[in-house]
């Protein structure tokens, strides 16, 4: 049974920043493109970030650029996103999934493994 896994949210104050992992059993990460994304209370779910199966393409929201960091460690089969300078329009329950293709504007139609999401929020 295949299964992506985030963890790494909390509660944060402005200007804090919060480091989501994402894991799976079933699935090598590093097969597959990966993606971040968000969606508050609401509003409509949100491409954040994602990277390319070889690591060397990565692209990320207007709204995240220079304050969010996505990566991978191969080795521990884990994807990270590095959040930096959080506002609290960050916050929102975050999803994790792999896939196929990180395009430009981080479309969710290219992944199809989804994770459960953590919550992430910001206060001011």
């Amino acid at each position: 049974q295949v299964q992506v896994v985030e963890s790494g949210g909390g509660l944060v104050q402005a200007g804090g920043s919060l480091r989501l992992s994402c894991t799976s059993s079933g699935l090598t990460l590093n097969h597959y493109a990966m993606g971040w994304f968000r969606q508050a209370p609401g509003k409509e779910r949100e491409g954040v970030s994602c990277m390319s199966w070889t690591g060397s393409s990565t692209n990320y929201a207007d709204s995240v650029k220079g304050r969010f960091t996505i990566s991978r460690d191969n080795a521990k089969n884990t994807v990270y996103l590095q959040m930096n300078s959080l506002k609290p329009e960050d916050t929102a329950m975050y999803y994790c999934a792999a896939g196929s293709r990180c395009s430009s504007d981080v479309l969710s139609r290219n992944f199809g493994y989804w994770g459960q999401g953590t919550q992430v929020t910001v206060s001011s």
